[in-house]
């Protein structure tokens, strides 16, 4: 059976975990409750009313966070001619074709890759590399594009994708303890609007059950999900 530390016991009891709470008030408890040495991540947990084993019911979806998200993100694009440029004006840390053979060989200093349509037949090879860390790019995040310039401007910007687990929870973070307040809301505002707006036609019932916020060493405070139903 899982035990808590004595810092976390101490966090929970400043917290009102009886009742939900308005997003605003949740953030300020969390970021008040927050106890860590280093700057803790602000996280959402979404409990979802739709079933993952069925395709037409999987939740995914990206969404550009107004006030970032906190992280400075290494972003490497796979490209080639005239994007190669385009890619280092906006920003990427890492252009080129040849990462796909760096990266068979173990590089893998990077948060977030985005790959031209065109190139994509190299970067499926990496596949069994890139997959189980979430590092695949994928049209519906849109991390495949040849609008390459946009696509790093937006992970830069604090662009963030989402997507239902096997339990049908959705986790995200929302930026750090350090953030104001106001910053944190709004952030929260657009993550759930993404979310309500990516519900499945196959989901019947409640949709959003239930939400919850924390940060990342901390205990967690229910969100009233009135608003969302």
């Amino acid at each position: 059976m899982r035990t808590h530390g004595k810092k976390y016991r101490a966090a929970a009891q400043t917290l009102d975990q009886t009742s939900a709470q308005q997003a605003r008030a949740a953030i300020e408890a969390v970021k008040s409750a927050a106890f860590a040495k280093f700057d803790e991540t602000v996280e959402v947990a979404v409990r979802l009313g739709v079933d993952p084993r069925h395709a037409d019911q999987v939740v995914r979806g990206t969404v550009v966070l107004p006030a970032g998200t906190g992280k400075s993100v290494r972003v490497l694009v796979i490209a080639q001619g005239p994007k190669v440029a385009e890619a280092e004006q906006a920003g990427a840390d890492f252009v080129g074709v040849e990462y796909v053979q760096r990266i068979k060989d173990g590089f893998l200093d990077f948060d977030v890759m985005v790959a031209t349509p065109d190139l994509m037949g190299q970067v499926g090879q990496l596949g069994r590399v890139l997959g189980p860390r979430g590092l695949m790019p994928n049209p519906k995040a849109g991390t495949v594009t040849f609008d390459v310039g946009k696509a790093v401007r937006e992970v830069k910007a604090g662009k963030i994708e989402f997507r239902v687990d096997k339990g049908g929870n959705v986790h995200a973070p929302i930026g750090k303890v350090s953030f104001p307040a106001e910053a944190l809301e709004t952030n929260f505002t657009a993550l759930m609007d993404q979310i309500v707006r990516s519900k499945p036609a196959a989901s019947k019932g409640v949709y959003v059950r239930n939400v919850a916020i924390s940060c990342s060493m901390g205990p967690g405070v229910t969100v009233d999900t009135t608003p969302y139903r």
